[in-house]
């Protein structure tokens, strides 16, 4: 095995460019999820080492020496991140000119040639499903025979390898947990919405949805959910337990844990015989039968993508949702006392100023116990991003997604709704949702009954209003 180092590079100042989420981005309140997507090929490499910068506050300085204590180093990039990437792998390489440098991730499985040509100091792009494609490399085959990888040969010619076939017994990889363990503090990770510390992991890839704005299933994980089974999850969980007794709450970070209901509520009723609270990713399609097994057997909390209030809009991006289904799934929840986070978002196809009010008003009457309001973003790779350019939404040439401290900008605008107005929208949701009478009671009646809970959101008051200031700093386009 070459020595390896996988690494999540520095970056902007809170930014999480590993997010298991939808974008990578700064968030409104400081967030970061596991880099689950390399723990998973470091897990295949033996004597590997997972470092992941921004959580634990590690600059250039620190992680520059490393260059020469490595043969192989293994980056995960993303679209909004892949130029600061690419200056971080040329450092690296300037250290240690011996060093083979390859990016991971979205971006370079949908743009693997411009990735090289982008930034010459990397040597190969392990494209779609790469956890094999690296360890093959780490093994030291020859690059000419290694599938689902593009690389820069000798002669500096770039070569694009047959594509890898697709992963079916995920029962194959192994636990992500132990390099967690092994490399990882975990109370560096922490999400507003869930209970701290937190761990995250896959059960399974892929989404059965067709989401047109949705960033994993269109680049890496495809359409098919493909899962591990039953007792591999719980396996992992039970082993997660006795290594962090400190955790307080487990993630699936599945595109949809409940695209396959018999599943959850398997997998559901071994984590209830061990006392475990979980949360997951859901649809707002789940039946009240499957919700209440979750909810009796450790569920605490689901993350929703509404995305929408207005039906129109869902049809646009393919959303495969219902309004009126949606609406008795929360109230389902509610019922149930299953605690909601929904996810939002402002500037999709078809939006206008009316639709846009039309969602605020939905989401203060379904009432998530807690929101996220993105802006789309047209990911490379996405039909979204396809349809924006063919359309003239989105000048390729201004195709940014962030803006240089990491804060999400608006790149989409239509005839009739400006980049400022989409911009703009998002503090005026958050306001309305969150500055109503019977919101705050409710976040201020949480804060008495836990003193825990009253540091926790006096800090993510603060740190929601530093949001706010600094997106009256940032161009809207």
């Amino acid at each position: 095995m070459m020595k390896t180092l996988f690494l999540q590079p520095p970056s902007f100042e809170g930014f999480d460019g590993g997010a298991g989420s939808r974008y990578q981005a700064r968030r409104e309140i400081r967030s970061f999820w596991y880099p689950t997507w390399l723990a998973q090929p470091a897990a295949m490499v033996e004597g590997s080492r997972l470092i992941d910068a921004p959580p634990a506050e590690l600059t250039m300085a620190d992680v520059l020496p490393l260059a020469k204590e490595y043969e192989l180093l293994v980056m995960h990039t993303s679209t909004p991140s892949f130029a600061n990437d690419a200056k971080v792998a040329a450092a690296m390489k300037e250290a240690n000119p011996n060093l083979k440098i390859g990016f991971v991730g979205a971006k370079v499985a949908v743009e693997p040639r411009e990735s090289l040509e982008g930034a010459p100091a990397i040597d190969f792009v392990g494209r779609n499903e790469f956890d094999f494609t690296i360890k093959e490399i780490a093994e030291g085959r020859p690059w000419d025979t290694i599938d689902g990888m593009s690389y820069r040969n000798a002669a500096g010619v770039i070569v694009e390898n047959r594509e890898r076939e697709i992963l079916e017994d995920m029962d194959k990889l192994p636990f992500v947990t132990d390099v967690y363990k092994r490399d990882l503090h975990i109370e560096d990770y922490f999400i507003g919405y869930l209970k701290h510390p937190y761990i995250s992991i896959y059960t399974g890839r892929g989404c059965k949805s067709r989401c047109t704005f949705c960033l994993w299933p269109q680049t890496v994980g495809g359409h098919r959910y493909r899962t591990r089974s039953v007792a591999n999850v719980v396996e992992e969980i039970r082993q997660a337990k006795i290594k962090f007794p400190q955790v307080r709450e487990f993630f699936f970070d599945d595109d949809t844990f409940t695209d396959d209901l018999p599943r959850a509520e398997a997998i559901a009723k071994e984590l209830g015989k061990m006392g475990i609270m979980w949360s997951c990713n859901a649809k707002a399609n789940v039946p009240y039968k499957t919700l209440k097994v979750l909810k009796e057997n450790g569920l605490r909390l689901l993350l929703v993508g509404y995305e929408s209030g207005n039906q129109q809009i869902l049809h646009n991006i393919k959303k495969g949702m219902l309004i009126d289904v949606a609406k008795k799934f929360t109230k389902d929840c509610h019922a149930l006392g299953i605690a909601i986070h929904g996810t939002f978002i402002l500037g999709l196809p078809g939006e206008t100023k009316e639709t846009i009010q039309e969602t605020i008003k939905f989401a203060t009457e379904i009432n998530p116990h807690t929101i996220q309001v993105s802006l789309a973003a047209p990911y490379p790779g996405t039909f979204l991003y396809k349809q924006a350019v063919e359309n003239g939404w989105l000048d390729v040439r201004h195709a940014e997604l962030i803006d240089d401290r990491g804060v999400q900008i608006a790149p989409l605008h239509y005839p009739h709704l400006s980049h400022e107005e989409i911009f703009a929208s998002v503090e005026t949701f958050y306001k309305k949702f969150y500055f109503r009478t019977g919101k705050i009671a409710s976040i201020v009646g949480e804060m008495v009954r836990s003193p825990e809970m009253m540091v926790r959101r006096l800090r993510e008051g603060v740190e929601f209003f530093h949001f706010l200031r600094d997106r009256e700093l940032t161009p809207t386009s």
